[in-house]
């Protein structure tokens, strides 16, 4: 993780969007104000950050130590997260944790496997939550899910960046996280859809490229400058308003144990 996102903390920090107050506040109600919360590949603190003043602690874990910076640095004045370098495949070495949130990580662990230890692992009442884009709804980096994608598409190919990169690695299986969940001991699921309007300049969207991991600074090297002059001339070229909208739908989705 540490090469894949070499460089991009800054970027994913401040171009990647958030998930709105509105699921924030759902994901916390349902979480519990009482709860030990394990925020797993937590990245800069998108979730941490805003969670952590509406439940009693939250541990910040995540294989990249420049995203563990980067939260640390945002988070300011919220003292109740714990920053933690580590990942999906030491679980046992964490502290005691009784509810567990992934945002845009859970695609890069061997999911069931995360599932059935996290089933050993929490308490009775414990539970999972993702919170990420809806399915129905595509978020800026799914393939093509918004009009400027395929111009940032024909850039990415013409610097020979696989953008399937992110979409295939690790344990990816093409299955939906729902059914993962569904097959999983936390079979149990309750979902919330939250939708907002976001405006996106071009800086915006040069910024949103340089967060994800085949496109990274650290990927680029020395051609990063090369890089963001072509996208950014491409995009006005594409759109010289240099302004797009976007309908963003993030779903909260909770899962539980069935009873024993």
């Amino acid at each position: 993780m540490e090469d894949l996102f070499g460089g991009a903390a800054p970027y994913y920090a401040r171009y990647r969007p958030g998930y709105g107050q509105a699921a924030i506040e759902h994901l916390a109600e349902t979480l519990g104000a009482d709860s030990r919360v394990l925020d797993l590949g937590c990245g800069p603190g998108t979730i941490a950050i805003p969670l952590a003043p509406r439940v009693k602690a939250v541990l910040a874990v995540d294989p990249a130590q420049e995203m563990l910076a980067e939260g640390r640095r945002r988070a300011g004045s919220v003292t109740n997260i714990a920053w933690l370098r580590g990942d999906s495949t030491a679980l046992r070495a964490l502290p005691p944790f009784d509810r567990v949130v992934m945002g845009r990580s859970f695609h890069w662990m061997d999911r069931r496997a995360v599932l059935i230890e996290l089933d050993e692992l929490l308490p009775a009442g414990g539970a999972v939550a993702l919170i990420g884009p809806s399915r129905q709804q595509g978020e800026p980096w799914q393939p093509d899910a918004q009009p400027w994608q395929p111009v940032e598409r024909r850039v990415c190919e013409e610097f020979r960046l696989d953008i399937h990169t992110a979409a295939t690695s690790f344990h990816a299986t093409g299955e939906h996280h729902r059914d993962v969940l569904a097959a999983s001991p936390f079979s149990i699921l309750d979902s919330r859809v939250f939708t907002r309007r976001l405006t996106w300049d071009v800086d915006g969207l040069v910024g949103l490229q340089l967060s994800y991991s085949y496109s990274s600074p650290a990927r680029l090297g020395d051609r990063l400058p090369a890089f963001m002059q072509a996208l950014r001339q491409a995009l006005l070229a594409d759109n010289p308003a240099g302004r797009w909208e976007q309908e963003l739908a993030t779903e909260v989705l909770v899962a539980r144990r069935s009873e024993r």
